[in-house]
Parts: structure tokens; sequence; C-alpha cells
């Protein structure tokens, strides 16, 4: 899962970037609204972390901006701001949550996995196909019975099928919710990943569309 953080303050945004990358997200990582209006010009993301008091333009033009491009993409607003004014104005303005500073990470986390829940259309914390089921507060997948504990590069991939059952992803799509900018792509690492799930999950938990993609299956 691919994760845009746009954030001026140097101290927090080093923070929540460290944890996020921990909590298995593909994080960017930019300081200003002309900035982040180019990251999302430019890149496919999963989610937004939203700061409204910010250089350039403000949080509420980025936001503004993103629900004109982007009607569904998720957006947290991640604020000190907190005049009721501005909370009805990012919630009205079409931000998913709002969430005021100072905060503790696992609240963060929470937020983001219940936002990301709500954007698949489950309202379960487990994300299940019948086959394979995801905990994406654990990182754990269990399959027949047997619960593992994955990397969290094996997470961020099967997240990224999980939320949507039946679709192909294709490489480039799973490379992009696993590494974020200025991390180097290793060769073969989605086949490495995939090669390393199935030893765990069994051989047909991922499917392979040949020159197409990867898949789950939907629910039975």
């Amino acid at each position: 899962m691919r994760v845009l953080l746009i954030e001026d303050d140097p101290m927090i945004g080093e923070e929540v970037k460290r944890a996020l990358r921990a909590a298995a997200y593909a994080t960017d990582w930019v300081v200003d609204g002309t900035q982040a209006i180019v990251a999302l010009q430019t890149h496919g993301y999963d989610l937004v972390l939203l700061d409204l008091g910010l250089p350039g333009r403000d949080g509420h033009e980025v936001l503004s901006f993103v629900r004109r491009r982007e009607a569904t993409l998720p957006v947290l607003v991640v604020t000190a701001r907190d005049a009721l004014d501005d909370k009805i104005r990012s919630l009205d303005g079409g931000a998913d949550d709002h969430l005021l500073k100072p905060f503790e990470m696992a609240e963060l986390l929470a937020r983001m996995r219940a936002i990301t829940r709500r954007q698949a259309g489950a309202r379960a914390p487990l994300l299940s196909n019948g086959q394979v089921t995801l905990d994406p507060a654990t990182r754990e997948a269990s399959a027949s019975g047997v619960t593992f504990r994955l990397t969290a590069r094996e997470f961020a991939l099967l997240h990224a099928l999980m939320l949507r059952p039946g679709a192909i992803l294709a490489r480039r799509e799973l490379e992009e919710r696993i590494y974020g900018w200025n991390e180097e792509v290793e060769s073969n690492a989605v086949e490495f990943l995939i090669h390393g799930l199935r030893r765990k999950l069994g051989p047909t938990a991922i499917r392979n569309v040949r020159g197409v993609g990867w898949m789950v299956a939907r629910a039975c």
C-alpha cells in the first residue's frame, strides 16, 4: 500500500515516515502543498495523510485538488488546527477522517486501516477470500487453519492483492505498493515474495496470469 505523507514539520514527518515503513507502507513524503500536487499528478497512491498548515498551497487547497482529480482516494487529515470550523471544512471538503496532533502512532495506523477497509467495502477487520485470511493489524495471514507472521514486504504485497480479490495486478502496480521514493527496486522482488507467500499459504494462494500479473481469487 502506497501512502503520500504531506507534512512540513521535519520531526513529525520523520517519525511518521519511519512508523509507516515499519508497518509495511511504501511512503513518499513531501513538505508543502505544491510538492504534494506534483506528487499526486505523477504517482498513484492508496491513501493520503494531509496536514492543513502547509507552506505554499495549504491543506484545504490540496484536498480540493484531490477531490477534483480522484473522487475516491482516501484522505486522512492530520493537523494541529483544533478549531471546529477547520474540522467541518475538511470533512465537508471530502476528507475521510480528521486526527488532531499530538497523536499516538497506534491510533493513526488504526484509523488508516479503518479507512482502507471502508474503501474496500469491508467492515470486518480481517480481509478474507475464503482461502486466505489477512489481519492488517498484526500482519498475520492464515490458510488451512495455520497462521503465519509475514515480513513487511510480504504483507505489503499480499495486502495489495487482498484489497482487490479477483483483480490482476501487474508487476509495476505491486512494486509501487512495496517501494517508496529513493528505494531501490530489487530484481525479481515480486517473484521472490510471491514464492515465499506460496510456501506459507499454499501454492494456489496467489495465482499467476502469464504475461499479465498476479491475483488472489474472489471470495467463495
